[in-house]
């Protein structure tokens, strides 16, 4: 696959199907990933591949930790969005909305707890990343992602990253024994696309790059 096609395709998974996918391809989305930028070559990113048995334990205590403290799905700013980005966000919802209305569960449900059961797949990748580096490093490991997703799509198989999850994050790091000086940043839902699932069918829209864009000169 082209690399401007595997751009132009890529969207996030959001219901999978049950079939695994081989540790083989993982490690090789992985080695794909790691070739990201970062800075001064820190590679700050950290994975936990979470699969079989594993994962539905891990799904499972986060599920009960939703259902005790019923976190929402939010861009969890520290201050109100600028009118625009909120704008962005609340026509995301409006955009999908029909199409999981399809399956016959409320929005609000349906991405909170879908989000804490990374979608059904079959496979979920916690990223985290050492607290001795600073906040900014997280880029590095955006970047990282970038390039797993794009990696995972060209292999035919679809991902979702999904934040709402480091709301729990004591949770995972006590299911998945990770030590307490990482942080969670982010997990990935991975799998083979269910293209006969009607949320399937949605795709996000992007600004026009004129609108976010300034020139000099």
């Amino acid at each position: 696959m082209e690399l401007f096609e595997a751009i132009h395709g890529r969207k996030s998974i959001r219901a999978f199907k049950s079939d695994p996918v081989p540790k083989e391809i993982i490690e090789t989305l992985l080695q794909l990933a790691i070739k990201a930028p970062s800075a001064i070559n820190l590679q700050p990113w950290e994975f936990t591949v979470v699969r079989g048995t594993e994962k539905e334990r891990l799904c499972r205590r986060l599920l009960k930790a939703y259902g005790e403290k019923r976190v929402s799905c939010s861009p969890q700013a520290t201050r109100p969005l600028p009118p625009e980005v909120d704008r962005r966000r609340k026509q995301l919802f409006h955009e999908m909305k029909p199409y999981v209305e399809q399956l016959g569960v409320s929005f609000e449900d349906f991405i909170n707890e879908g989000s804490f059961d990374f979608y059904g797949a079959p496979t979920a990748i916690i990223i985290s990343m050492d607290r001795a580096f600073p906040k900014t490093r997280s880029l590095c490991v955006g970047a990282a992602l970038g390039y797993l997703v794009l990696a995972a799509h060209a292999h035919g198989l679809g991902t979702c990253p999904v934040g709402i999850i480091t709301a729990f994050e004591d949770e995972i790091k006590d299911q998945l024994n990770i030590p307490e000086e990482k942080e969670v940043i982010l997990g990935v839902a991975l799998g083979y696309p269910d293209w006969e699932n009607p949320v399937n069918r949605f795709k996000s829209s992007r600004e026009n790059p004129a609108n976010i864009t300034r020139w000099f000169p």
